[in-house]
């Protein structure tokens, strides 16, 4: 009987692996026939849908996705943003784990680091975004249809705030994805909208930001001088990322600002306390 028992059990846990292995294969399927669909380029998509496969094993079992996506041009590791940025998702990350819950944190690369993607990128600002949220915005649906479980949390500083707020318009409503916004640049805000799953914070309650208030004049010479500082770093030999080269009045959102954190921190507790 115990023979017997064993091989049933055996039996049970081979259909199961078979099961496991066709579902696998049918999410592979469905992850390259999406990259097909916005890419076209076999090359292009089979990269993108390798990712997507990637983020959804990872994925499994947490409750929480925060992806952070760069200011400036938005390829920057984040060992090379800035230490306030940096400080941003470790707060959101460790009042998630306060809350009880487990989270994965990953990136979201807009361009690469070239000239050349920096001028498709322009091409993308000025349309504010469209292709790029177009295909972010498809990621996540794949990745939330396959885990209806997860709640993802797009963090964006500046141009990945704008960023973010055009994804979240591509996703539309009801949706398990949120977002937190930080300095959404003036130049995007006719374009920008706000929802029940967003978080905006365009001042950190010391100086007013001049580049999110819409201080034109002051806004345009500092976005104007910041790529001769960039030039000028870079012959000193001290390269830095664009980013830093824009030195804009309260155009700093430190996690230790006290405004900063009680904003952030009412925001995910209204929406993610135990029991909701």
């Amino acid at each position: 009987m115990c023979l017997l028992m064993r091989m049933h059990t055996e039996g049970e846990n081979a259909d199961e692996q078979l099961k496991m292995t066709n579902a696998d294969l049918a999410l592979r399927k469905e992850a390259y026939d999406l990259a097909q669909q916005l890419f076209g380029s076999q090359e292009t998509g089979g990269s993108f849908a390798n990712q997507l496969l990637d983020i959804c094993t990872r994925a499994q079992g947490k409750d929480f996705l925060i992806i952070h996506n760069p200011g400036g041009w938005g390829h920057s590791q984040l060992d090379r943003c800035l230490a306030w940025e940096r400080s941003i998702l470790e707060g959101i990350s460790t009042t998630i784990r306060e809350m009880g819950y487990s989270s994965l944190l990953i990136q979201y690369f807009r361009t690469r680091d070239s000239w050349w993607e920096r001028l498709r990128d322009m091409k993308e600002q000025f349309r504010f975004f469209a292709s790029k949220a177009t295909v972010m915005a498809a990621a996540l649906q794949f990745i939330t249809k396959h885990i209806n479980t997860l709640k993802v949390i797009l963090v964006g500083v500046s141009q990945g705030a704008a960023f973010s707020n055009a994804v979240m318009q591509k996703l539309g409503a009801p949706c398990q994805v949120f977002s937190v916004e930080l300095g959404f640049p003036f130049q995007y805000r006719p374009w920008g909208r706000i929802t029940q799953r967003t978080l905006a914070i365009d001042s950190n309650g010391i100086i007013p930001d001049v580049l999110a208030q819409g201080d034109w004049k002051v806004g345009i010479r500092i976005l104007l001088t910041a790529p001769f500082r960039w030039v000028i770093y870079r012959l000193q030999g001290r390269p830095v990322e664009f980013a830093h080269c824009i030195s804009a009045p309260g155009h700093e959102y430190d996690w230790n600002y006290p405004e900063i954190q009680r904003q952030i921190r009412g925001f995910l507790e209204t929406n993610f306390a135990a029991g909701k």
